[in-house]
């Protein structure tokens, strides 16, 4: 069974940029129909989807984050990375990996990241 481990920096300085690491096992990245995201929940909002990078390392990103948010792999560590520039208080969230495997829901434990001086 796939298991999903988030890493982050915890806490973040508003304007700089931030990125978030999931450790993927059980499988690989790159398994066919393997879809790969990163969502996040605010303490006032519902979860809110984010990015995806798909088996083939096709990648969709959230346009309302306005061009704030890439997402990356390396499939050599079998991991994918979010990357947020120009960190705010509406960025205050905890920060979920998913994979959707074949239909097939998975989740990491969630870490959270506060933007504050």
């Amino acid at each position: 069974q796939v298991q999903l481990q988030e890493s982050g920096p915890g806490l973040v300085k508003p304007s700089e940029s931030f990125s978030l690491t999931c450790n993927v096992s059980g499988d690989s990245i790159t398994t066919n129909f393997a879809y790969w995201s990163w969502i996040r929940q605010s303490p006032r909002k519902r979860l809110e989807w984010m990015a995806l990078i798909s088996h083939s390392g096709t990648t969709y990103v959230n346009p309302s984050l306005n061009d704030r948010a890439s997402i990356s792999r390396d499939t050599a560590k079998n991991q994918f990375t979010l990357q947020l520039r120009s960190a705010g208080p509406e960025d205050t969230a905890v920060y979920y990996c998913n994979a959707n495997l074949y239909g097939h829901l998975f989740w990491g434990q969630g870490t959270q990241v506060t933007v504050s001086s």
